[in-house]
């Protein structure tokens, strides 16, 4: 992006939540101009880019993670900056490579195992130790969460998962339960920076605020700010909310990272404005220019023998 001219950014969406309007009237206050595309009515034409690039950075909230992830791929391979990368979506939105990417990285998780059969699951589930928690490797909300209690249990669900025929039910991602004292962490990562956090508290074991869960503010402590950056780093940076769980003898284990947040509960409760945070950080992103990504014709050109 020139110097001299005003940046322009496109915002995806899928449906206009209070965190979409928030965003739109932060950009509005900077004076940037930028549009509003719903993904429901794209018509992604790849042989011609030129219509996406007048966008020096492409925002992206998409409701569904393959719509999302498949956008931002396409974009990428046109040299588009997005927010988040598509590299960095394709991990998060998977939880199994979300793990895969944190133990790499050496981040304190729960303990995790993969499984693609009943029986092979349920020998895992075994070693593990009940309760444990089975989780669909695709899916947000707390949506599909079950607590294993014991074998009996187990062997009810897998049978359910394995009737219900999608690929994904076939992946059996399996983790420990951890003992949380009433609540978990939703912690906030715009570029280098963890810029707030709240507690999550409910009665039930699952603690999302989309399931009733109460915030609260947490403080930002020295450790809870590195196991953040550690945990963004490892799944490539970008704008993301990270759970995080208190352990009582392991301390702060990431159990999930988010790379389409939500905020509403957040920005009222601890008055950070993370929209204009995140216009701020497009901003950085835009001035830094058009980048090459794993589905770009430049950096596949090595590869290629181009």
């Amino acid at each position: 992006m020139s110097a001299f001219r005003r940046p322009r950014v496109a915002v995806l969406y899928t449906r206009l939540r209070v965190e979409e309007k928030w965003l739109f009237a932060a950009l509005e206050r900077r004076g940037i101009a930028y549009d509003r595309i719903n993904d429901r009515q794209l018509n992604l034409r790849l042989h011609q880019p030129d219509v996406w690039r007048q966008y020096d950075v492409v925002i992206a909230r998409n409701l569904s993670f393959t719509r999302g992830l498949y956008t931002l791929q396409v974009l990428a391979s046109w040299g588009i900056p997005t927010i988040n990368r598509a590299e960095v979506v394709a991990i998060c939105g998977d939880k199994l490579r979300t793990s895969a990417a944190l133990e790499a990285a050496g981040v304190p998780q729960p303990r995790t195992a993969v499984a693609f059969t009943p029986e092979a699951a349920l020998e895992a589930m075994e070693e593990m130790g009940y309760p444990v928690v089975l989780k669909p490797v695709v899916g947000s909300w707390g949506r599909l969460l079950a607590k294993i209690n014991d074998r009996e249990a187990a062997e009810a669900l897998l049978e359910h998962k394995t009737a219900m025929g999608s690929p994904l039910h076939q992946v059996f991602y399996i983790q420990e339960y951890i003992p949380k004292p009433g609540r978990d962490i939703r912690a906030f990562v715009i570029g280098d920076r963890v810029v707030t956090a709240i507690y999550r508290y409910a009665e039930h074991w699952i603690t999302n605020t989309a399931r009733g869960g109460r915030g609260e503010v947490c403080p930002v402590t020295p450790e809870l700010e590195a196991i953040c950056l550690r945990a963004a780093q490892a799944v490539g940076g970008g704008v993301l909310a990270l759970d995080v769980l208190e352990h009582p003898e392991r301390g702060f284990l990431v159990n999930e990272v988010n790379h389409s947040m939500e905020f509403h509960t957040t920005v009222p409760l601890t008055g950070v404005d993370i929209p204009d945070l995140m216009v701020t950080y497009a901003l950085e992103v835009a001035r830094g220019g058009r980048v090459a990504s794993p589905w770009s014709r430049q950096a596949l050109a090595p590869a290629m023998g181009m």
